[in-house]
C-alpha cells in the first residue's frame, strides 16, 4: 500500500475513535488529533514561524519572500494562521466557517480578515486563510506559515498550538535583546519537544540593534541556549541563525543582493533549503510526532472501553438483580393467580354448584325472590371470587408497567322460565268452589291456586322444599303433584346453574390466556437491553484494533 494511502487511512481510523469518544471539542486532545488529520492528509513540508507577538516573525517571512505579502506594522497584527502556497500570481483566499470562500488577487485583503480587530482578538468567522504566491522555494513543495503571536491572549495561543503539530520544520523567533526568556523556554518544551516536534532551528532578530560587542555576547550566549534543544536536523545544519529581519527586508524590496546578504538571510535560506531536500528525501511525515498523537487517542480510546465495559458489567449486575426481583414477583403474583383461578373453578365446578346453590335457588324461584337471592347472595359470592382473581393481574400489570387489560366480566343467565305440569283434576263438592287460574311468571311460584287444592299445593310445595316434619303434611292425594312442581323449581335452578357454569369457565379461560401475557412476557423482554452500549464497546474495540494495524503498517512502510 502507497504511503498517501497509509497515511488517509490512519487519519480516517483517528477520526472515527474521536467521534465515539464525544471530546470536548476545545480540549487540546481533540484539536490536536483534528490538526494531526489534516497534516496527515495533506503531506505538504509546512514550516511554522513560531514566537511571541512583535518579534517580526511576518517581517521575516517577508524578507524570504521577496516582497510585502504579509501584514506587517510596528503594533502586533497577525490574527490568524497565514498558510502561504505556491501560486502562478500572488492570490489569496479566504475561507468562513460558513464554507463561504472569498478569492482576490494579491493581499490586501488580509488587512480585512487576518489581522487582529480593536480589541485584538481574532475574527471568530474566519476558518483558514491561504496565500499564494510564485516564489521558487515554495514551488518546491513547501508551505509557510505565519502564525500569530504568544503571550497575548489566549484564544490565539490556542491556535498556534494546534498549528504547530502540523509543522515539518518550526523555526522559533527569538529578540536578541530578551536573549531566550522562560516563558519561551516553556513553549519550546511543552509546545514543541514533548509533543514530538523537533525539528526546529531559532532565528536571532534585532541583533543590529545592539552593540558590536554585546551582539558577540549575546549571540555565543544564544547559541549555548539552543544548543541544549538540539533538535532533529542534519549533523552539518546549525540550530541557530542570526537574521535582522527588517533590514534583510528593506535590501530585498531595493533589490540590493549585497545588503541582503549582510543580515544573515542568504545564510538562512540556504540552511532551510538544505533541511527541507534532507527531510523530504527520507519522509514527507514527521511520523514520531503523528504516532504521539495517535496513542493519546489509543489511550482515551481505551479509557473510554474500560469505562463502557464497566458500565455494561454494572448495568448488567443491576439487570439481573432486577430481573431477580422480578421473577420471584413472577412467582409470586403467578402462584397467587393460579390459586385464586383454582378456588374460583373449583366453585364453578358445576356438581358442586347444584349441591351448594339447587335447592336454595329452587326455594328463591318458589318464592319469588330470585332477583334478591341472584343480586344479594350469587353475584356478591361471584364478585368476590372475580376480585380476587383480578387484583393479581393489576399487580402484574403496575410491576411490569404494563397497561391494565379489560376486567374479569362474568355474565349472568336471564332469570329461569319455570313450566309447571298442569294440576290434577279437582274433587266435586257440594258447595261451590273458587275457580283455579293459571298465572305464569317467570320468578316466582308459576301458578297460583284458588280453593282447597291450591292451599295443598302450596303448602306441600313448601313442604317439600323445606322437610320439615313437624309442620302439617298436605292432603296424600296432592303428593305426586307437589313432587312434579318441585321437581319443576330443581330443573329450572339446574339449568340456570348449568349456564351459569359453562359461560364462566369459558369467560375465565379467555381472561386466563390474556393475564398470562401480563404475568410472564416481559421477563424475556428485558433479556435483550443494553444492546446499545455493546455495540458501541465492539466498535470502539473494532476501531482501536485497526488504529494498531495502521500504525503498524506505516512504521513498516518508514523502515
Amino acid at each position: 500500500m502507497a504511503q498517501p494511502e497509509l497515511y488517509q487511512n490512519l487519519a480516517n481510523r483517528i477520526k472515527a475513535i474521536i467521534g465515539i469518544l464525544e471530546l470536548d471539542k476545545t480540549s487540546p486532545i481533540y484539536r490536536d488529533a483534528l490538526a494531526i488529520c489534516d497534516y496527515l492528509e495533506n503531506p505538504i513540508f509546512r514550516i511554522a514561524v513560531f514566537g511571541p507577538f512583535n518579534y517580526g516573525k511576518s517581517t521575516l517571512l517577508n524578507a524570504i519572500l521577496g516582497k510585502r505579502t504579509l501584514p506587517i506594522d510596528l503594533i502586533p497584527t497577525t490574527g490568524a494562521a497565514i498558510h502561504v502556497r505556491y501560486g502562478r500570481e500572488l492570490q489569496t483566499r479566504i475561507t468562513l466557517t460558513n464554507n463561504r470562500e472569498i478569492t482576490e488577487n494579491g493581499t490586501d485583503i488580509l488587512k480585512q480578515f487576518a489581522i487582529l480587530d480593536d480589541n485584538r482578538r481574532m475574527r471568530d468567522d474566519v476558518a483558514k486563510v491561504e496565500v499564494f504566491c510564485p516564489h521558487p522555494f515554495l514551488q518546491t513543495g513547501v508551505e509557510l506559515l505565519d502564525l500569530p503571536g504568544t503571550d497575548d491572549r489566549e484564544a490565539q495561543e490556542v491556535l498556534v498550538r494546534e498549528q504547530l503539530l502540523t509543522a515539518d520544520l518550526v523555526i522559533q523567533v527569538l529578540d536578541a535583546r530578551k536573549l531566550m526568556t522562560l516563558g519561551e523556554r516553556e513553549h519550546l518544551r511543552d509546545w514543541l519537544m514533548d509533543r514530538g516536534i523537533k525539528t526546529v532551528v531559532f532565528v536571532a532578530n534585532f541583533l543590529n540593534l545592539l552593540e558590536p560587542d554585546e551582539q558577540k555576547q549575546v549571540y555565543n550566549r544564544l547559541l549555548f541556549v539552543a544548543e541544549s534543544f538540539r533538535s532533529e536536523l542534519p549533523n552539518n545544519i546549525s540550530n541557530l541563525y542570526r537574521v535582522d529581519a527588517l533590514p534583510a527586508l528593506r535590501a530585498r524590496l531595493k533589490g540590493d543582493t549585497a545588503a541582503a546578504q549582510t543580515t544573515g538571510l542568504g545564510i538562512f535560506e540556504s540552511a532551510l533549503q538544505s533541511i527541507v531536500a534532507a527531510k523530504q528525501e527520507k519522509t514527507a511525515i514527521q511520523f514520531p510526532r503523528v504516532e504521539g498523537i495517535a496513542i493519546s487517542i489509543k489511550q482515551a480510546g481505551e479509557t473510554k472501553a474500560q469505562a463502557i465495559s464497566a458500565e455494561i458489567v454494572a448495568a448488567e449486575a443491576k439487570h439481573k438483580a432486577k430481573l431477580e426481583i422480578k421473577q420471584k414477583a413472577q412467582k409470586l403474583i403467578q402462584k397467587g393467580f393460579s390459586a385464586s383461578v383454582s378456588d374460583f373453578q373449583s366453585w364453578l365446578y358445576l356438581p358442586k354448584l347444584i349441591e351448594r346453590y339447587q335447592l336454595e335457588l329452587a326455594s328463591a324461584l318458589q318464592d319469588g325472590t330470585f332477583t334478591n337471592w341472584e343480586e344479594g347472595i350469587f353475584k356478591i359470592k361471584t364478585r368476590e371470587y372475580q376480585e380476587d382473581i383480578v387484583k393479581w393481574v393489576n399487580q402484574a400489570s403496575e410491576f411490569f408497567d404494563y397497561h391494565q387489560p379489560p376486567n374479569l366480566t362474568i355474565l349472568f343467565p336471564n332469570p329461569p322460565e319455570i313450566i309447571l305440569p298442569a294440576p290434577p283434576p279437582q274433587p266435586t263438592t257440594t258447595k261451590a268452589s273458587s275457580n283455579v287460574t293459571p298465572v305464569a311468571i317467570a320468578t316466582g311460584l308459576g301458578w297460583m291456586f284458588g280453593g282447597p287444592v291450591g292451599a295443598a299445593v302450596v303448602g306441600g310445595a313448601t313442604y317439600l322444599f323445606s322437610k320439615n316434619p313437624s309442620e302439617s303434611k298436605p292432603e296424600e292425594s296432592s303428593i305426586s303433584y307437589l313432587d312434579l312442581v318441585v321437581k319443576s323449581y330443581r330443573e329450572a335452578a339446574e339449568i340456570y346453574l348449568t349456564h351459569f357454569s359453562t359461560e364462566a369457565f369459558a369467560t375465565l379461560e379467555q381472561y386466563e390466556k390474556i393475564a398470562g401475557k401480563i404475568i410472564n412476557s416481559h421477563l424475556t423482554e428485558e433479556a435483550v437491553q443494553m444492546t446499545t452500549q455493546h455495540h458501541q464497546l465492539q466498535l470502539l474495540q473494532t476501531l482501536l484494533d485497526n488504529l494498531n494495524q495502521n500504525l503498524d503498517a506505516v512504521n513498516i512502510a518508514r523502515d
